[in-house]
């Protein structure tokens, strides 16, 4: 029995000391969870603004799947790149893009990212190195592949992050991305958020194979199932495939293993799952919940630091909403600008 107290006493001492180590320091991990929550804020405002009338067309949260972008940015540099799919709100903030030009674009105003004209999801920022939400399924997955031979055929060593979700993993234009990807050692890295559902279809009644990782193995590229709701494991996961690419073995594939809380768009009212699975999520497996428990058990922060980054992010968030409503609609002449590139 003595002896098998020490070995889970070791065991524990060394998942604790794997984490710690697995990131630079204490303050990257309070950033890490300051990000993630900024992002639910961000999505909660968002979908209120939406049934206020303020928010038109579609409009996909993030809520629940945090820790895949949040530990994936922290996994590279500022001179890499990501692009992802409609459900785009949560790796813009990730990104460093300012939370009143996403709220105002959200709105359709004229000091939005897109000057009003792209809305939930079409707005990017070069600066920021994000490539865009994209509404048609899939069709971001040839456009990052795009990116990482660009990046080749420049001599840069940057990682392109080219993010799509389970749905999108059956589309022929992915297996397409997948082959010029291994055929030319491009570095990307293919990042499925498995939320396991899509649309609104569960995975297993969907896939022939719900082991998504391992849908690049016929092109040879490695991949790995990564616990999605864990922003330190999805961080060494990241920094594992990041330093294989950036080495020049070619692409990788990391399955994000997630959830979304809200259905797949605001009106999906996603009557194809239970409240008890989802209330499960939300109270045993939140990515935000489970670093905070573990931060104060590790004695990195207390819980009134936490306090106070919880009122400094709805304060942020606030003021991008009022920032948002007080924004001019953008005049009819917008519609003629940005089609054409003069030079």
């Amino acid at each position: 029995m003595a002896k098998e107290m020490a070995k889970k006493k070791s065991q524990d001492t060394d998942k604790k000391d794997v984490a710690l180590g697995s990131v630079p320091d204490k303050e990257e991990i309070i950033a890490m969870y300051r990000e993630m929550l900024t992002i639910r804020r961000f999505e909660e405002k968002a979908g209120q603004l939406y049934g206020m009338g303020l928010i038109g067309g579609f409009c996909h949260l993030y809520i629940g799947q945090e820790a895949v972008v949040i530990g994936m940015q922290h996994a590279i540099t500022e001179d890499d790149a990501l692009i992802t799919s409609y459900r785009d709100h949560g790796h813009m903030i990730a990104a460093g893009m300012d939370p009143k030009g996403v709220m105002a674009e959200l709105t359709g105003r004229i000091d939005g990212y897109s000057r009003g004209k792209g809305g939930s999801m079409h707005m990017f920022s070069t600066e920021k190195k994000f490539f865009g939400g994209h509404g048609i399924v899939g069709a971001q997955v040839p456009i990052g592949t795009g990116i990482a031979f660009a990046m080749k055929y420049k001599g840069e060593k940057n990682v392109s992050l080219t993010y799509f979700g389970d749905g999108s993993a059956n589309q022929g234009q992915v297996y397409e991305s997948f082959n010029m990807a291994s055929l030319w050692k491009l570095p990307v890295i293919f990042i499925i958020e498995n939320n396991e559902y899509a649309m609104g279809t569960s995975v297993k009644r969907s896939h022939s194979t719900t082991e998504l990782y391992r849908r690049g193995e016929a092109f040879g590229i490695p991949g790995k199932q990564v616990n999605g709701m864990d922003v330190l494991e999805v961080y060494r996961a990241g920094k594992e495939a990041v330093d294989y690419v950036r080495s020049g073995k070619g692409p990788y594939v990391l399955e994000m293993k997630t959830y979304r809380y809200r259905g797949h768009s605001m009106s999906d009212p996603a009557k194809y799952r239970s409240k008890e699975e989802v209330s499960d999520y939300k109270e045993h497996h939140d990515p935000i919940n489970s670093l905070k428990d573990w931060m104060i058990a590790e004695k990195i922060i207390k819980e009134d630091a936490l306090k106070d980054i919880d009122k400094d992010i709805k304060s942020i968030v606030n003021d991008a909403a009022e920032f948002a409503k007080n924004s001019p609609e953008p005049d009819a002449s917008e519609l003629y600008t940005d089609i054409l590139l003069d030079e």
